[in-house]
């Protein structure tokens, strides 16, 4: 995997993938930046729930789970001093599906997920403490 990232100006940066997809990045105006673009923390924090995410559907519907929607909020905590690391994530996935979801296959594709397949919340969970949990709707 290769991915790119140029100075614009100012604080602002663009990120581009080697999937060829691209992504501004900026700062605040306090940092120097005009806030045209996501923070790089953010961006992390993102790539976490998407590729989490990600692991749940697929896992729900390879299970033949009649999943509709998956939303994962993310809260997170940062450390007070520099470097500002993660310290905290925490994940609430909301998995929408027709009659038939069955809770413990979407409490499995979560611990799933967070044990095995997400390589970028296993990565981070050795020096971040990342929790998951989940409610389930049904529609």
């Amino acid at each position: 995997m290769k991915a790119r990232v140029k100075w614009v100006e100012q604080a602002m940066f663009i990120g581009e993938a080697g999937s060829g997809h691209a992504v501004v990045m900026d700062g605040p105006p306090e940092g120097g930046g005009r806030n045209l673009g996501i923070r790089p923390m953010e961006m992390v924090l993102l790539g976490v729930g998407g590729c989490s995410a990600y692991d749940v559907v697929h896992i729900l519907k390879k299970g033949r789970q009649p999943v509709t929607d998956c939303v994962v909020e993310l809260a997170a905590q940062r450390a007070d001093t520099d470097p500002k690391v993660f310290t905290k994530i925490h994940m609430h996935f909301v998995v929408t599906g027709q009659p038939g979801l069955n809770e413990a296959q979407v409490k499995r594709a979560v611990e799933l997920s967070a044990e095995k397949y997400c390589s970028a919340s296993i990565m981070l969970k050795s020096v971040v403490e990342i929790t998951h949990d989940y409610e389930i709707s049904v529609v």
